[in-house]
C-alpha cells in the first residue's frame, strides 16, 4: 500500500481561508452590533420592563400591595419552609 502524499501547500491554504472566513464573520458581527447598539439597548430595556411589570406602563404600582406582612410579629411564620431558621424583622 502507497500512503497518499499530503500537499502542505494545500493544507496551509485551507487553514487560511478557514481563518479568513472567521475572521470576516467576528468583524462582520462586531459592525452590526457596533451600528446597532442604540436599538438593541432599548429593546433589553423595553423586555426587562415589560417582564417587571406583567406588561402593563404601570404594573402593581397602584395596588397598594408593597408586599410586606401586615402583622410584623407573625412575618416568619407564613408560608411553606425549608427547616432552616427565618430571622426576624428589621424593623
Amino acid at each position: 500500500m502507497k500512503c497518499p502524499k499530503v500537499n502542505f501547500n494545500a493544507i496551509a491554504n485551507a487553514i487560511s481561508v478557514a481563518s479568513g472566513v472567521t475572521l470576516a464573520g467576528i468583524i462582520s458581527v462586531g459592525t452590526y452590533v457596533y451600528v446597532n447598539k442604540d436599538s438593541i439597548i432599548d429593546n433589553i430595556k423595553k423586555e426587562a420592563i415589560e417582564s417587571i411589570t406583567g406588561g402593563s406602563a404601570i404594573g402593581g404600582a397602584l395596588t397598594g400591595d408593597v408586599g410586606l406582612p401586615g402583622d410584623s410579629a407573625n412575618a416568619g411564620t407564613s408560608g411553606a419552609s425549608m427547616g432552616l431558621p427565618v430571622p426576624g424583622s428589621p424593623f
